[in-house]
């Protein structure tokens, strides 16, 4: 028997799985700019995101209606190059961080700690990507948080 989370719970994984299916399409965007280990870590990184869409289609399909990925996500700003690739890695990590942080404050046991995970994920990769793109400062005092 499976548990099933509390609505509010279910709203924010609902929440974060959109914000994984926009990451996916912006990796998409990202690696085609990038070369090197730069590439390598985006491909990484993508995997990471579908990885963790996958596992939270199997979770909200057994609560209910899981909401769909759309054709195409509008970004930021244009990616033409390698700077702004990596400019869009950041802060596609840092917005996906915002959804995890956010379903911390609705779920236990877990579900939490894979909100958590998930959280610390993303902002390891964001630091990763400040540092690939000499932004300072690497890191941030609270991850997924508003600036």
């Amino acid at each position: 028997m499976t548990r099933r989370a509390p609505a509010g719970a279910t709203e924010a994984l609902r929440a974060a799985l959109s914000a994984e299916y926009a990451a996916i399409y912006a990796y998409g965007r990202i690696g085609v700019h990038l070369t090197g280990a730069d590439r390598s870590a985006a491909r990484a990184a993508e995997a990471a995101h579908r990885n963790r869409r996958d596992a939270l289609v199997l979770q909200l399909s057994a609560d209910g209606e899981v909401p769909a990925d759309r054709a195409g996500y509008a970004l930021p700003f244009p990616v033409s190059d390698g700077p702004s690739a990596l400019r869009l890695a950041v802060g596609i990590e840092e917005r996906t961080a915002g959804f995890w942080r956010a379903a911390l404050a609705h779920t236990d046991g877990a579900d939490r700690s894979r909100a958590l995970a998930a959280l610390t994920d993303s902002a390891l990769r964001a630091t990763r990507w400040r540092r690939a793109a000499g932004v300072t400062p690497l890191t941030v005092p609270f991850p997924g948080r508003p600036a």
